[in-house]
């Protein structure tokens, strides 16, 4: 799920009716291969003692290592037979009722084309490595593929209620940018965290982002930035955990928010039980 504008306002020629297109994996070049091969040894690197032990898993169970661009039909066979999911290409970012009826369906949307090897670092729009490498191996995990339903199901609930603004945080501070508890320490869960070199050393490492308990009401209150490293992290207590905040009917939870102001991205509050309290100075440098 995201902010930005939708690149169509109807699928394309070559999809069908619900944006689903085939990857036309042989048309990937020997270059389109070697940059995936960059990106994914280069977080190799940088995720172990960082990523949550999901992640790892994942990526053993679906054989996504480091050769290239995977093969959505061999990789979505493996992921169906552990937790019923399938990875969808289409044809870029689509309309939110699309991309909540194939969650709500165990089908993951995957845009199929990768970055330049020059853009390594930052793009506008998720590639198929962020799609991925970043989104497709915590949907191994039973718990975390079963929350990504719940929240597909959600969506729709939400987009006839007018509430999708609020439900986008969560998926935001969890999905793509959240954080986990574990015996270890404090681990990395969000893709949009796990496909970024310089993010996940930053997102776990820096003093300047504020790092919170994950609270349900407080997420989806929380604004967020799109545009570089997040000023406050969520930390979720468990994949379990996440998947019971979202079972509860959110219908009282949306009335609450209408009458409340959203939260500034660096506002703590009375009542957050805050892991660490950032000084905020990235964001300051790079505001000046």
């Amino acid at each position: 799920m995201s902010n930005a504008t939708h690149v169509f306002e109807a699928p394309p020629e070559g999809c069908a009716a619900d944006w689903t297109q085939d990857q036309r994996f042989n048309d990937y070049s020997g270059e389109d291969h070697a940059t995936w091969v960059t990106l994914y040894e280069r977080q190799m690197q940088v995720l172990k003692g960082r990523a949550h032990p999901a992640f790892f898993k994942g990526l053993d169970a679906l054989d996504l290592h480091g050769r290239g661009v995977p093969d959505f039909e061999a990789m979505s066979d493996r992921l169906e037979a552990l937790t019923g999911w399938r990875v969808v290409a289409v044809p870029g970012l689509v309309p939110d009722a699309v991309f909540f009826e194939h969650l709500a369906n165990r089908r993951f949307c995957a845009g199929r084309f990768i970055r330049k090897a020059d853009q390594l670092d930052y793009l506008q729009e998720p590639d198929v490595f962020h799609d991925v490498f970043g989104h497709v191996p915590l949907l191994c995990d039973p718990v975390f593929a079963d929350y990504m339903v719940e929240y597909g199901k959600g969506g729709l609930r939400a987009a006839g209620q007018g509430q999708l603004a609020n439900l986008a945080r969560l998926y935001w501070y969890t999905v793509e940018f959240g954080l986990i508890e574990t015996a270890e320490g404090l681990r990395i869960l969000g893709a949009g965290i796990v496909s970024s070199a310089s993010e996940s050393r930053f997102c776990l490492e820096s003093a300047s982002p504020h790092r919170v308990a994950f609270d349900l009401e407080r997420v989806m209150r929380t604004l967020y930035r799109i545009d570089d490293f997040q000023q406050i992290y969520f930390v979720i207590p468990s994949l379990q955990a996440l998947l019971d905040a979202t079972l509860a009917d959110f219908s009282a939870l949306y009335e609450r928010l209408a009458r409340l102001p959203d939260i500034p991205i660096t506002a703590l509050q009375p009542t957050d039980r805050v892991i660490t309290c950032g000084d905020q100075a990235h964001a300051a440098a790079r505001d000046a």
